[in-house]
């Protein structure tokens, strides 16, 4: 493999950089602005039992640095996915994607879970433990180590594919849940998600987003997620995937010296559709900038 090649979970990547869930749709959207085959895989919208219309509108906003979302798991629900979105998939990304798993209940993350594991497109379960935008569920699993170990379990105990566990850094001490994950038997870790956040209109004088409060996303919470892998990546002997806030081929560097062996950029496809395949064009200058052969020689190069 290359210079830029990683191994997670036991599946080498051509490189470490994945655009994360909710941002790049299921693939086919991206695949008619360029060949995703050049990402090392990227994690599918969140999929959830039975389809989610999501979220009233408004359902985004604008922050200083990034954005807030609070769209709601809209996705057209698992069988769907499995029956027409997979199928399409096929014909424009020829590697192992990453599936993104949502749910209200141990019983529902089991469910999408075991039928996902059964798709031969499918390397990686990223299980959302920690979505802010939904209420009675995601996030609820999220903030308690008990119930992200029972998630954990169930969900291992159905499936035969890598399980990642992704975080939410609405907590006090993120290296609990990350250790229950690993305890329970996680594969990998996933974090973090976006911040629990909130806009006022000065004229209404009443919150922007329809559902009062949303995730903030983009380069101002990237120190936060640094700082959070670094952390976990101390706690846990399981692989971790860093995102949050990462804009640039720097920034992926800097979140595997903190720890991460792959990097997911999430808000910055919204807005620039073609960062992904940017960062990995330039991941060679920066690494001979700063002396690097190998990717994988520097993960958790920091701690």
């Amino acid at each position: 493999m290359g210079r830029l090649s990683v191994n997670l979970c036991g599946i080498e990547l051509d490189n470490p950089v994945i655009p994360a869930s909710g941002t790049f749709g299921y693939g086919a959207e991206f695949a008619a602005l360029y060949d995703i085959n050049v990402l090392g895989t990227f994690s599918f919208k969140g999929t959830t039992l039975a389809p989610r219309y999501g979220n009233p509108t408004p359902r985004i906003a604008e922050a200083a640095g990034g954005m807030l979302n609070a769209v709601g798991l809209q996705n057209p629900g698992v069988d769907a996915v499995i029956a027409e979105e997979l199928p399409k998939l096929r014909k424009v990304f020829h590697k192992p994607v990453m599936a993104n798993v949502s749910g209200f209940s141990t019983e529902e993350y089991v469910k999408v879970c075991e039928k996902l594991d059964a798709c031969p497109e499918i390397g990686w379960l990223e299980v959302n433990i920690s979505c802010p935008n939904v209420h009675g569920g995601g996030m609820a699993f999220g903030t308690d180590p008990k119930a992200a170990a029972e998630v954990t379990k169930a969900v291992k105990a159905v499936t035969t594919k890598p399980v990642i566990m992704k975080l939410s850094p609405n907590v006090s001490d993120i290296t609990a849940i990350a250790r229950a994950c690993a305890d329970a038997g996680a594969d990998a870790l996933s974090l973090i998600n976006t911040m629990l956040a909130m806009r006022i209109d000065l004229k209404t004088r009443k919150p922007v987003l329809a559902n009062t409060t949303g995730g903030l996303s983009g380069p101002a919470v990237f120190p936060v997620a640094l700082r959070m892998v670094y952390q976990c990546a101390k706690a846990v002997q399981i692989p971790i995937i860093g995102l949050g806030g990462v804009s640039s081929a720097e920034d992926v560097i800097e979140m595997m010296l903190a720890g991460a062996t792959a990097v997911q950029i999430g808000a910055q496809n919204l807005t620039q559709p073609f960062i992904c395949r940017d960062v990995i064009a330039r991941l060679p200058a920066v690494m001979d900038a700063y002396g690097i052969e190998n990717l994988k020689d520097i993960i958790g190069g920091a701690l």
